[in-house]
């Protein structure tokens, strides 16, 4: 007898083949047939009208921390994504000595966005080694399938103290190090990660201990993957949103010769400043997008909500290191200091990093003091404009005097809906990018494959079902070399995403299709992007993990690996 027979769908099986009329039927946690199938089950779902496609493949989030205290692992299955890549951008929370716990949480906290409170009372550290790690994950369970990246930063933490943020290991070091990572490989780790961003400051505002890794590490941690012949390295490479500089396309073409892997980094944006960037960029370095030099990027209009207690928007820029976890009483100072604001103006003019200084895209969220409410909804530029004064003044003058409460929405990136419509079609980019689990208080993307399917596939007809369900799927799960993963076919696991194509995807734009939740560790707050209602049903390894958006208490996922 089946366990589960889904009957009358539109099969789009990831692959890019043309969609078809079928049932699918699962036994023992796989797919056993696609088809007619007239067979007994111990449940039948009637999916008449609506698609059945493989579950969404994530490949670039930050739950390292939240599959301690979330197991369901939310927002990712409400929005059909059934596997998640962790680990991303070097910054983690394995391997670890019990004595450095609050050094790795702060890199999380400076990187990621995650306050220091929820991970203090989220984490429960029965883990030291990055083996350890992973096996407290299959211990716990999941939701959904979890793949793992080794990420550098606390690797070089482990073995090199607090010298990691001061300097390149030495060859016993490195080989010490590049041990460790071969471990977290051989007992199912999918790669490793690093970051070059500089906006990636952790401890005490000082460079994430990956940044000072040079050359000779990294060929000998591409090396252990060279070695086994797998794995992925993931980078987050741009210091210019849009382009990769001289220096970047050498480290990438270093990184695909030392590893003979794929290589694939972030992040390629669409930016409204230079229209041409991103598209120039995939031509000039094909060669090495050829040889596996994949660029990442999200279909999503990227924006933050931001409050200037947790300035991870900004930390890029020198200026605002003494902001880094310093009280709010000298935030509040600083901030109100007109050398201060001189010197990020000075920065902003000669420098820009990111955030370009364009006050037009920044809009007033959400106050809290009663006598600036008139401003909610209008933009820095306006009110500035308004009121005759420089926008920099302004934006800081209303932090200040509501206390460092306001909410601030900043639109960065992606804001041409074709531009990107164009660039998501591009065959040379893997679509994801929604960095979900990070920058919690500030954006959560994991809706982005319903973005791409209602409104790029169906409302602009920009692409079509089975290539959007392609690019959700097969693409992302074969770079991590997750094969058995991303597809509908007989002996795969029944991984499953069951969703209504006419209504799926936001109605509001994903700007202001977000909620605030206090559902964190210690009644933490969060953005989540709530359940898309177009998605009926969530299945994993065969098991119904969502029904109709509600969860039905289990824990289907399993630990991946290449």
């Amino acid at each position: 007898m089946l366990d589960l027979l889904i009957k009358g769908g539109t099969v789009v099986d990831g692959s890019g083949a043309p969609a078809r009329q079928a049932d699918v039927a699962i036994a023992d946690g796989k797919v056993t047939a696609i088809g007619a199938i007239d067979a007994p089950a111990r449940r039948t779902i009637d999916a008449h009208g609506l698609v059945v496609a493989p579950g969404f493949v994530d490949p670039h989030t930050h739950y390292d921390a939240q599959i301690c205290w979330d197991l369901p692992l939310s927002s990712a299955p409400w929005h059909g994504i059934t596997t998640v890549v962790m680990g991303n951008c070097g910054v983690g929370i394995a391997p670890v000595r019990p004595e450095a716990r609050e050094i790795v949480t702060w890199d999380l906290v400076n990187i990621e966005g995650i306050p220091f409170d929820v991970l203090d009372k989220g984490i429960d550290w029965d883990w030291q080694s990055y083996p350890e790690y992973i096996e407290a994950a299959r211990r716990r369970g999941s939701g959904i399938n979890l793949a793992f990246l080794a990420p550098l930063t606390p690797f070089r933490h482990f073995v090199m103290g607090e010298e990691s943020m001061k300097r390149a290991a030495t060859p016993a070091e490195t080989a010490t190090i590049a041990g460790l990572i071969g471990d977290a490989i051989d007992a199912g780790a999918i790669g490793w990660s690093t970051t070059i961003g500089r906006q990636h400051v952790g401890y005490k505002g000082r460079p994430i201990a990956c940044r000072l890794a040079d050359r000779a590490e990294l060929a000998a941690y591409s090396n252990v993957l060279r070695e086994r012949g797998k794995g992925t390295v993931q980078i987050a490479l741009t210091r210019q949103v849009g382009y990769l500089l001289d220096d970047e396309r050498e480290l990438l073409d270093f990184l695909l010769t030392e590893s003979g892997r794929p290589v694939t980094w972030s992040f390629l944006m669409d930016r409204h400043d230079i229209p041409d960037a991103a598209s120039n960029t995939l031509d000039e370095i094909a060669p090495l997008i050829a040889r596996g030099g994949v660029p990442q990027f999200t279909p999503l209009p990227v924006s933050s909500d931001i409050n200037l207690k947790r300035p991870f928007l900004f930390s890029v820029y020198p200026s605002w290191k003494p902001a880094l976890n310093a009280t709010p009483e000298d935030q509040r100072a600083l901030f109100a200091s007109a050398d201060f604001r001189d010197g990020f103006r000075d920065e902003l003019a000669t420098q820009p990093m990111g955030f370009t200084g364009n006050w037009a895209l920044v809009d007033v969220a959400h106050v809290t003091s009663a006598a600036l409410k008139p401003l909610e909804g209008r933009t820095v530029a306006d009110i500035a404009g308004e009121r005759g004064v420089d926008p920099l003044d302004l934006f800081f003058d209303i932090a200040v005097e509501d206390g460092l409460e306001t909410q601030f929405t900043i639109t960065l990136f992606n804001t041409d809906v074709h531009r990107v419509a164009r660039l998501v079609n591009d065959p040379r980019v893997v679509v994801g990018l929604s960095d979900a689990g990070a920058h919690v208080d500030m954006h959560d993307n994991a809706g982005y494959g319903a973005y791409l399917l209602g409104k790029i596939s169906r409302d602009l007809q920009a692409m079509t079902l089975e290539r959007a369900v392609q690019r959700l799927t097969s693409e992302p799960a074969r770079l991590f070399g997750l094969n058995d993963r991303g597809l509908l076919a007989p002996g795969l696991p029944a991984d499953i995403v069951i969703f209504d194509y006419a209504t799926i995807g936001p109605k509001l734009s994903p700007i202001h299709n977000q909620e605030v939740r206090h559902d964190l560790p210690g009644n933490g707050k969060r953005l989540v992007w709530p359940q898309d209602n177009a998605i009926r049903f969530t299945i994993v390894n065969g098991e119904v993990l969502y029904e109709a958006g509600v969860y039905q208490d289990i824990l289907p996922g399993r630990v991946v690996s290449a």
